[in-house]
């Protein structure tokens, strides 16, 4: 009897701590200035979860420019827990919650970019559009809750995320204790020309002239394929007008070198010859190279683009290989792979690309930087120098595999030993 009532009294107190840690952060989240919120469903392990607007300067040094709300998702597991801010790189759609979160037992903020998703100021002017306003927005929400949340912070991001992690703490770099960004190319110029090297170089010779061959099949069956590829836009609702067709077609096949390395495939997987040019169209395909080039694409990766081509460095393609081929693109030149709103005009300026990579250099402490082997952009990966206390891993395999629960375990224990270091805490 005595054990039951002891598991009455446990349970109900248990019952009152979340309860009272519902009411705790929610009376907090209602005195934060220019902070929205509503609760939503709780991820496992956490306590309660709200998503979030937040109120941001479109300039944020100029503050008659106007302001905007900025989405963010909060997951809160307690006040005495590290927090972990998620800089994503495009739109937030969902409360994922990072396994660096989950490895930390730590509080989340995941932060949606300015001008993607729901994060859209009533007039898009692209001047708005930069490094250091997208940072400047990551800043204020980090001082509005360190408010809430005194311990310790860390920031991480996947790709583009992982980039913004970088510029976040070479603009702020107080903010946070610890940056960890995944698979986040730090490119040198606008046209990075180390990608090239990479697909010149990886894997074997067997497997690189295999993937050629692949595309010199496409291209030289250019009437046949189109037909195959006009059937299945048709029924997967793809317009093209940004693009004209041929052009998605050829750039489509100028990117699937970049794509099987990027995400992973077998060289054993592409088809050869002796199969039909309808299956060969049918593999092509899973790859999505086309729909890549496709207005909806486009228009999603807009932002991305713009900021590709005017500050962050991207890639192009080298059409020259394929000049008796292509018809559509130029081959006397390489073709970028950003393609911006409405076809603005942007110049690019490489300033803060350069001052980032000398401030990674000599000051670039506390990162860790995680990457995957075969992944095309760990062609552009951040290399820490002996002056700096930081930590680069490359995991066996492509971009999506470049995560912490694939590292060997002797990695896994040095990264584990040097964030409890960095931290001050103890890993569980």
């Amino acid at each position: 009897m005595k054990k039951w009532l002891l598991l009455i009294i446990f349970f109900s107190a248990s019952v009152h701590i979340v309860y009272a840690q519902n009411q705790n952060i929610e009376n907090l989240l209602f005195n934060l200035p220019d902070v929205i919120f509503k609760k939503i469903e709780t991820p496992d392990s956490f306590k309660c979860a709200y998503e979030l607007k937040v109120r941001q300067p479109l300039d944020h040094f100029d503050l008659t420019k106007g302001f905007f709300y900025q989405k963010a998702f909060l997951s809160h597991r307690a006040f005495d827990r590290p927090t972990v801010i998620n800089t994503a790189g495009y739109s937030k759609r969902k409360n994922n919650i990072l396994e660096i979160t989950e490895l930390l037992s730590a509080n989340q903020i995941a932060v949606e970019h300015r001008f993607f998703g729901e994060s859209l100021p009533d007039s898009l002017d692209y001047k708005y559009l930069n490094l250091k306003q997208a940072t400047a927005d990551l800043h204020h929400i980090n001082q509005l809750f360190k408010k809430i949340y005194k311990g310790k912070w860390v920031s991480s991001g996947i790709s583009k995320g992982g980039v913004t992690s970088i510029f976040y703490r070479y603009f702020y770099p107080n903010d946070v204790d610890v940056s960890i960004p995944y698979v986040a190319p730090l490119n040198k110029e606008r046209e990075d020309k180390r990608i090239y090297t990479f697909l010149d170089t990886v894997g074997t010779d067997g497997c690189r002239e295999k993937i050629k061959s692949f595309q010199t099949r496409l291209l030289e069956n250019r009437d046949t394929v189109l037909t195959f590829l006009k059937f299945y836009s048709l029924g997967a609702g793809l317009e093209f007008k940004y693009l004209t067709f041929e052009q998605a077609f050829e750039y489509a096949v100028m990117e699937y070198p970049f794509a099987f390395w990027q995400w992973g495939d077998s060289c054993q997987n592409i088809p050869g010859n002796d199969t039909s040019l309808q299956e060969a169209v049918k593999y092509f395909l899973t790859k999505k190279p086309l729909s890549l080039f496709s207005d909806e694409d486009i228009k999603y990766f807009g932002p991305h683009y713009y900021q590709s081509a005017a500050e962050m460095g991207y890639y192009g393609y080298e059409t020259y290989k394929y000049r008796d081929l292509i018809k559509s693109l130029p081959t006397d030149t390489n073709p970028q792979a950003t393609f911006v709103p409405s076809k603005m005009n942007v110049s690019f300026d490489g300033r803060l690309l350069q001052d980032v990579h000398e401030w990674i250099e000599d000051k670039g402490n506390k990162f860790i930087y995680i990457y995957g082997s075969t992944d095309t952009w760990s062609a552009c990966a951040v290399s820490p120098s002996e002056h700096v206390d930081s930590k680069r891993f490359f995991i066996d395999g492509h971009h999506g595999l470049a995560r912490i629960s694939n590292m060997s375990q002797k990695d896994k224990q040095i990264l584990i030993r040097t964030l409890e270091d960095w931290l001050s805490l103890k890993i569980e």
